[in-house]
């Protein structure tokens, strides 16, 4: 069983779990059954992914009971808003087949209209309070995002998810949120971004810090990388669609990296983000139309 983290509010969490991003809608449905068949217990998916249906179905198409999977999915900037958010939260529960959502987070902060990002996050609060979702957070949020969210929020995010990878590891904004109880869930946990993105940063799957220690361990540099992350206390979310690497992606409990390990792996950040700039996203830019369930 995968080990789990507890929330803020008490929710426990798999503290490893599949991410769909950029996975096109026929073959999430599979990456998700692969997964689940593999002993993953959380899918984190979003609106603006395209693909909630999909993971819903082979949800409900595996035989596990709905309470066994943890399932998180994302409000994209476009239903920002109280009474948009509310309805997007409709849109995503719809498509998903569920009642009741495990994490809602807001995909991005909206730095051009913030007060449509505290109104969305207002609607989280409702919808916790109603009991539709069972937690609530945010993803891609700076210091500077969560500082203004906390000074109007009631309800402190149980997470932050954000690009944390060797690369580009963001500690002010974990170490921000760790003070306060936000845990922080790294999208990208093995620097996929950093080569199918930007070809001149160097793939971390290639770096040979993190290749001398996956060999000394018997392990593959993704695996290092996962369990580096669940050893610093964060949520992991690689994304596959293969079924050995999903398979592969899941087996990282059954060793542990050293203090020296871990320093050697926290002194390759580079500080260069491989995803958009925080302060560029904006509804010109990023808007995008969410369809009905």
């Amino acid at each position: 069983m995968t080990p789990t983290l507890k929330l803020n509010n008490g929710v426990t969490m798999p503290a490893l779990g599949l991410g769909v991003f950029q996975t096109p809608p026929d073959e999430t449905r599979d990456a998700v059954r692969s997964a689940l068949d593999t002993g993953y217990r959380h899918i984190d998916t979003a609106a603006a992914y395209g693909n909630e249906r999909e993971v819903g179905e082979a949800v409900h198409s595996s035989g596990l009971d709905r309470s066994e999977v943890f399932l998180e999915t994302k409000i994209w900037i476009s239903d920002y808003g109280y009474d948009e958010t509310l309805h997007g939260f409709e849109k995503s529960a719809g498509k998903l087949g569920v009642d009741q959502i495990d994490l809602l987070i807001l995909h991005q902060a909206l730095p051009s209209a913030f007060d449509r990002t505290l109104e969305a996050y207002r609607a989280l609060e409702t919808l916790l309070a109603d009991g539709r979702v069972r937690a609530i957070g945010v993803s891609n949020f700076m210091v500077e995002h969560l500082t203004k969210l906390l000074d109007r929020a009631t309800v402190v995010p149980a997470v932050n998810q954000l690009e944390v990878h060797p690369y580009f590891a963001q500690r002010e904004v974990e170490d921000f949120g760790a003070e306060r109880g936000i845990l922080t869930q790294a999208w990208s946990p093995i620097g996929g971004i950093t080569f199918y993105r930007d070809g001149s940063h160097g793939s971390t799957l290639d770096d040979p810090v993190i290749g001398d220690i996956a060999k000394g361990h018997g392990k593959t540099p993704a695996q290092v990388m996962l369990r580096w992350g669940l050893q610093h206390g964060r949520s992991v979310i690689p994304k596959s669609t293969k079924p050995s690497r999903i398979a592969e992606n899941i087996d990282v409990f059954d060793f542990e990296l050293s203090a020296d390990e871990m320093a050697a792996i926290d002194g390759l950040d580079t500080d260069r983000r491989g995803g958009p700039e925080p302060d560029a996203i904006t509804l010109e830019a990023f808007g995008r139309e969410i369809p009905e369930a």
